[in-house]
């Protein structure tokens, strides 16, 4: 009875088969022959076997999400009780869980991956990347301790299990989780652990090369989350190169990095979106170290790089890295690029161009992997906005982006980034008692110790504040101690903002020679940087230096400096309030209003 039990599933298993493989595949007669199985009241083993082929090809091949979950549920349910079938009992379990956090239903996935877990302490690859991918739901949920604490969990039992490739993995997971919940104290040890780990590595040579790549992009984050600009830089030479070494036509496929132990067959990202991520966080470098230009040159290819990685037929050998997950990163890496080349584009004065790239991150949002994704980006969007706002004198525009960004952001970083910004608005419309109240919240003291760029700053700001109210000695204290922040870290645009601002000072209180000594290098990097804004306040304090020093010549030629960034300024202005897309600062609530499509490409 057994053997013909076994012609029969294998006659049908290698029927679905069959059509499933076909030119082009008939994934309709593949499902029928996989049903037609449970007509025979098949054993528990195959019942539960089939079960999970059809929710697997349901999900692949048709919009049938409910049949496909009732599949699952079922091969679940039947598998949990037979011995030595992991494969089967744990994908369903893996599949499942995946499809319940894809419905916005994380609540369903976690007990379902909490039991599993308990059955697979035996199975070293299925133990591991199902605390991975239970780890990923609490993170996705922001409960960063619970998730945190499964990673430490995997990283004592891939010890015990003697996967030390794995425990790297799951140790510098955990340090990207801790930098993501910025606990910056619980960071250090461990990232001093995991480098330790990765520099003493014995192991394969591409293994060591993989987690160096890991480990470099986390300390590069960790300086650049606390805009170490200058500290970082030997990092991030050292990332760039070894990303190289990894992109090189000899380097093996991800599959052969992780080896053939069962405990191990586990990447963080492929090469492909490694390579990305370099550049991603090379922009990052750039736009807070102030080249403007570099930056845009890092996006557009890092951009072009995304285009080729999502592009239809790349990357087939691992498809399966590139699906839904892969899919959700090329988005998020996306929204990334397009927000610093808008904030690039503000800095150099192209406000036409700024909101072209505004608007394609408004796009994206609609075109997000889940509305919890959207969420997260949208405040990152309105500050952006806010920004623009302001740069186009709509001050109360810019006032209702940063309270719609403030209100919205779940990141202290960015709530404390638009607060300094909305300080600005209210300085410019002399609103000191609104100024005085919410400069408590951000004065250097009261932000996080590790924010260097931030508390640098609101050192500004209050310079800002006290040259407004004529108080020089004050605001030349604040300025100096900017100064101070952003010189050791080359914070070029502080840098740059500090000096034209104290020759502003040192000009009211006419001290010409002190003036002149800010300003000169104020303007020399405000042109490095390009700063349009800075270089226009430059040119108008050199005017008038120069004619109290009576250097008519000099004068004049200040002054047509000054003439020509207005009138490219004064252009760029019209241009930008004629564009459709400058609606988007009168959005402050629901998704982005409708728009035209963006150019691929915003103009030069």
């Amino acid at each position: 009875m057994a053997s013909t039990q076994d012609a029969w599933y294998i006659s049908l298993l290698g029927l679905a088969e069959h059509f499933r493989t076909s030119n082009p595949p008939d994934i309709k007669s593949c499902i029928q022959c996989l049903q037609a199985v449970f007509n025979f009241k098949p054993p528990q083993r195959v019942e539960a076997r089939t079960h999970l082929q059809l929710g697997n090809i349901l999900l692949t091949h048709t919009k049938n999400i409910d049949l496909a979950r009732t599949h699952l549920e079922q091969s679940w349910c039947l598998s949990q009780t037979i011995n030595g079938f992991d494969d089967v009992k744990f994908e369903a379990a893996s599949v499942l869980a995946e499809l319940f956090e894809q419905q916005g239903q994380p609540t369903h996935s976690k007990p379902i991956l909490r039991k599993a877990i308990e059955l697979s302490q035996h199975s070293v690859y299925w133990h591991c990347r199902l605390i991975f991918q239970l780890a990923q739901i609490h993170a996705t949920e922001r409960e960063y301790e619970v998730a945190s604490s499964l990673l430490g969990v995997g990283v004592d039992y891939a010890q015990i299990s003697n996967a030390a490739y794995t425990r790297v993995l799951f140790l510098l997971s955990r340090v990207m989780l801790l930098l993501i919940d910025k606990k910056i104290q619980e960071v250090l040890p461990l990232l001093n652990q995991a480098g330790h780990l990765v520099d003493s590595w014995t192991g394969s040579p591409h293994q060591k090369e993989y987690l160096k790549v890991f480990f470099l992009v986390l300390q590069v984050c960790h300086y650049l989350m606390a805009g170490q600009v200058k500290s970082v830089k030997p990092c991030l030479k050292q990332l760039q190169q070894s990303i190289q070494t990894i992109m090189a036509p000899t380097w093996p496929d991800d599959d052969a990095v992780c080896g053939s132990a069962p405990g191990e067959s586990f990447v963080w990202l492929s090469r492909q979106q490694l390579y990305v991520l370099v550049y991603l966080v090379t922009v990052m470098h750039s736009a807070q170290a102030g080249y403007m230009e570099k930056a845009h040159k890092y996006t557009e290819k890092a951009l072009a790089q995304i285009d080729k990685l999502t592009s239809s037929g790349c990357d087939e050998s691992r498809s399966s890295a590139m699906g839904r997950g892969g899919a959700a990163l090329a988005w998020r890496l996306r929204m990334a690029l397009v927000e610093h080349a808008a904030l690039c584009r503000l800095v150099a004065g192209g406000k036409a161009q700024a909101l072209h790239e505004i608007a394609r991150a408004a796009h994206l949002l609609s075109v997000a992997p889940t509305p919890a994704t959207a969420a997260a980006h949208t405040p990152q969007l309105h500050c952006l906005l806010g920004l623009y706002a302001m740069s186009m004198n709509c001050m109360e525009a810019a006032e209702a982006q940063f309270h719609t960004a403030i209100h919205m952001s779940q990141e202290r970083d960015l709530w404390m980034f638009a607060k300094l910004n909305l300080a600005i608005v209210y300085l410019r419309g002399r609103r000191d008692n609104d100024l005085t109240q919410l400069m408590e919240q951000v004065r250097p003291e009261s932000l996080p110790a590790y924010a260097h760029g931030l508390r640098a700053a609101s050192y500004y700001v209050l310079g800002l504040q006290a040259f407004f109210q004529a108080r020089y000695n004050e605001a030349k204290r604040y300025l100096r101690e900017t100064l101070k922040m952003a010189n050791a870290e080359d914070l070029n645009r502080l840098t740059s903002c500090s000096l034209v601002l104290l020759g502003h000072i040192f000009l009211s209180i006419n001290n010409s020679r002190e003036s002149m000594n800010m300003v000169t290098p104020a303007m020399q990097l405000a042109s490095k940087i390009p700063d349009v804004h800075v270089q226009l306040w430059a040119s108008a304090i050199l005017k008038d230096l120069y004619r109290l020093a009576g250097e008519t010549e000099r004068e004049n030629e200040a002054y047509q400096m000054h003439c020509n960034f207005s009138q490219a300024l004064l252009k760029d202005h019209f241009q930008a309030t004629q564009l459709p897309q400058h609606a988007l600062v009168h959005w402050t609530s629901g998704p982005p209003p409708a728009l035209p499509p963006p150019p691929a490409q915003p103009p030069a």
